[in-house]
C-alpha cells in the first residue's frame, strides 16, 4: 500500500525559513517522481516543485522559482521542500504527490498517490 505523509507545516512569520517533509512508503525510491503542490483558499491547486527518480533533476513553478528548493534524502524515501524566507503569499495547504510516470510534472492529474496535506500559514 502506497502512503505519503507530509509534515512540517504550521504558522510562521514572513521572512522565516520553512521545511516540509514527505515520507513515501510502498514505492521503491528510484522508481517515482515526487512533487509538491499547494492550494490556497479560493484558488486552484498549483504546482510548486518536482524531483526526478534519481534525485537530481528538479523543476519549479513560477511563483516559487528561486525561493524554494526541493530535495530527496537517499535511503529514507523522504522528499523535502525548503524555503529560506517565506512570504504571506505562500500561505496554503501543501500536498505531496508521487507517481512512476506522471507525464508533465506540473499537471496534478498525472499523480496517482497523494498525501493528506499540511497547512502553512505565513503572517506579515
Amino acid at each position: 500500500q502506497v502512503q505519503l505523509v507530509e509534515s512540517g507545516g504550521g504558522a510562521v512569520q514572513a521572512g522565516d525559513p520553512l521545511r516540509l517533509s514527505c515520507v513515501v512508503s510502498g514505492l521503491a525510491q528510484t522508481t517515482y517522481i515526487t512533487a509538491w503542490f499547494r492550494e490556497a483558499p479560493g484558488k486552484e491547486r498549483e504546482f510548486v516543485a518536482g524531483i526526478g527518480w534519481n534525485g537530481i533533476i528538479t523543476e519549479y513553478g513560477v511563483p516559487v522559482k528561486g525561493r524554494f528548493t526541493i530535495s530527496r534524502h537517499d535511503g529514507e524515501n523522504t522528499v523535502y521542500l525548503q524555503s529560506n524566507s517565506v512570504q504571506p503569499g505562500d500561505t496554503a495547504t501543501y500536498y505531496c504527490a508521487a507517481d512512476p510516470a506522471p507525464g508533465a510534472w506540473s499537471d496534478q492529474r498525472g499523480y496517482a498517490y497523494w498525501g493528506q496535506g499540511t497547512q502553512v500559514t505565513v503572517s506579515s
